[in-house]
């Protein structure tokens, strides 16, 4: 991997892309359907709020797709960030945003003051129930009529406790056996990042912002559903779903 002027920040997207896929091996399918349906209801030029973008995966399955489209990333993480400035620095279609979630003013950093998709993945669940539902009511109110928000992510149903059990020891026990083969996990990803000349700096921020690992909820579907509906969405319900996770559709 490159590093210092000529940083490749297109082998650290794919570094990170095979990271999460370590822990999602559907993650490509989940990215598929999500633009599927936006296409469905927003059409293919859509402007897009990629919600705690990281590196800006949505963003790039959403040009490639979609060439027409625009998508504002926002984002907390520097390093993340650093890497998706990097890779669609010279694409004007994209814009960048550094905000905390759990700040009631982040919206007032954007761009634009409403989105025909609001789309995040993997990312909401650093965020515990109250401050969720908190976000749920501003996204609300940042999707326009007839806009969607979509929300793919770990959805525990706590009433089937050996289901839950069982999907997780088998999804464990492939996780080792990649990583025996060579996969690198969080921990492993973030030691060669901090080791990067580019990235060591950012990287030493973003463990002082979050630490090793946030530790958010992981709410049912049921409560999702629910909360979306009281924020103001009209329709919610599952577009995809895996044994961990679900693809929550919002349609305002």
């Amino acid at each position: 991997m490159a590093t210092g002027v000529d940083t490749d920040w297109q082998a650290w997207q794919e570094s990170w892309d095979r990271q999460q896929e370590w822990y999602m091996p559907d993650r490509e399918e989940r990215f598929r359907v999500m633009l599927d349906m936006a296409e469905a209801l927003v059409g293919p030029r859509p402007r897009v709020l990629d919600l705690a973008c990281g590196t800006g995966s949505i963003t790039a399955r959403l040009l490639a797709r979609f060439p027409e489209a625009t998508s504002t990333g926002v984002d907390l993480d520097p390093a993340l960030l650093t890497i998706a400035e990097g890779t669609f620095a010279a694409d004007e279609r994209v814009t960048f945003v550094t905000a905390d979630l759990k700040d009631p003013h982040w919206p007032t950093k954007l761009p634009y003051d409403s989105y025909d998709a609001v789309l995040t993945a993997t990312a909401l669940h650093w965020l515990h129930s109250e401050p969720l539902a908190a976000l749920y009511g501003q996204i609300a109110e940042l999707v326009r009529d007839g806009g969607v928000f979509m929300n793919a992510d770990h959805m525990t149903d706590e009433t089937t406790p050996r289901i839950n059990a069982a999907e997780r020891a088998q999804r464990h026990a492939h996780m080792e056996r990649a990583k025996r083969d060579g996969a690198l996990d969080w921990a492993a990803w973030w030691e060669v990042a901090a080791a990067d000349p580019l990235l060591a700096a950012p990287t030493a921020r973003r463990f002082e912002i979050y630490g090793e690992h946030a530790e958010g909820d992981t709410p049912s579907v049921d409560w999702h559903t629910r909360v979306l509906r009281e924020q103001g969405f009209g329709e919610v319900r599952p577009v995809w779903c895996s044994p961990s996770d679900t693809l929550l559709l919002a349609l305002k």
